[in-house]
């Protein structure tokens, strides 16, 4: 049976979320919204992949962009149930579900609020357990297809006149930066609603369970705060079955905003022999040690953390302060098709000028 999530859900899927969200994955506040919008107004529904039929249609609800940037974003709730049935309007019949690109600050809740208005259930499932900077990589196995697909996006800021609606079709690689420069012009984040699939489909391809995991991981976070930081890093290590790779002071900081609303760069992490490098690209996709040599590649997930074991975004990243490096290898969280697909990261891999694909497909071989 279902889930009806509630208030008290609101704020796992939040911290949770935000863990997962490697460095990425939107804003907190955003995802509080949209939480305490869809538990207040209806009964958003988390289900398991399971509960569908098999020819059911379920789509991707996600947000595009870097907010993480100083962009005159505004994305209201709103947006994202209207991306939603721009996405039914184009497909002609209604879907059954929403699943997620990835876990993020917000995107762990994106179809909460659709769910609650529309009806469509939240299911269990999501194109990536941590975020990630191209739709492709959340995708679940989409990326090179020639099928052609629908994708929406609804938002913009409405007091600079860049409000966008559009509803695009053609082959996913195609239509992806189209959404990407839709961002941009709304200001730098918007919702959308991608890639009607049916429900046998996700099941095979998906990385099936990521919500729960990301409510769950959040619950102990929640249950640990009373006892200080390290009883909150601890708990998040134990929960995730990950550990932390490196700590120390961060010694500096490479990053830059890309008209491609990318958020790019390298931050170092102590000093001398002792020193890592975190790869940006959005989210932490590697690092490497002093000597260059690989420690973690996405989609394992690296998270920086505070002493507090707050999960810090790469926006709020300064030289001076002191974080823990979170890393949970790929080999211990479900991985989906799209991440183990080797065309989505050449175009990450020019980028970022760092290799990626020969780690990430490590994990097929």
């Amino acid at each position: 049976m279902g889930r009806i999530l509630v208030e008290k859900d609101v704020e796992a899927a939040v911290k949770g979320g935000s863990v997962y969200a490697a460095g990425g994955g939107g804003w907190a506040d955003h995802g509080r919204m949209l939480g305490l919008a869809a538990v207040t107004i209806g009964k958003p529904e988390l289900v398991s992949v399971d509960e569908l039929r098999d020819d059911d249609w379920v789509a991707t609800a996600a947000a595009i962009g870097a907010p993480a940037s100083t962009t005159p974003w505004e994305m209201q709730g709103v947006d994202y149930v209207k991306a939603v049935q721009l996405l039914q309007e184009a497909l002609g019949e209604k879907l059954s579900g929403l699943i997620i690109g990835q876990n993020g600050k917000s995107s762990t809740l994106n179809g909460w609020l659709p769910s609650a208005i529309l009806g469509t259930k939240v299911v269990d499932a999501v194109g990536d357990i941590r975020a990630h900077p191209t739709g492709d990589m959340g995708s679940i196995g989409m990326a090179a297809s020639p099928e052609p697909m629908i994708q929406t996006a609804v938002g913009g800021n409405r007091a600079e006149n860049r409000y966008i609606e559009l509803v695009v079709k053609g082959a996913t690689a195609k239509i992806s930066p189209v959404l990407r420069a839709a961002a941009d012009q709304s200001g730098g984040f918007i919702a959308s609603c991608r890639n009607p699939l049916r429900a046998a489909y996700v099941r095979k391809h998906a990385a099936l369970g990521g919500i729960s995991m990301a409510l769950a991981l959040g619950e102990a976070i929640i249950t640990a705060e009373k006892r200080g930081g390290s009883a909150v890093i601890d708990a998040i290590c134990k929960t995730t079955s990950g550990h932390i790779l490196a700590e120390g002071v961060i010694s500096r900081k490479d990053v830059v905003y890309t008209k491609e609303a990318f958020d790019i760069g390298t931050i170092a992490v102590g000093s001398g022999d002792k020193s890592v490098t975190l790869h940006v690209m959005n989210e932490y996709m590697a690092v490497d040690d002093a000597g260059g040599e690989r420690l973690a590649t996405f989609p394992a997930v690296i998270t920086t953390l505070s002493p507090e074991g707050e999960p810090l975004s790469v926006g709020q990243l300064q030289e001076g302060m002191h974080v823990f490096i979170l890393h949970v290898p790929m080999d211990i969280i479900p991985l989906s098709a799209s991440v183990l697909d080797p065309t989505v990261y050449p175009v990450v891999e020019k980028a970022m000028g760092i290799e990626i694909a020969r780690y990430a497909l490590a994990a097929k071989a």
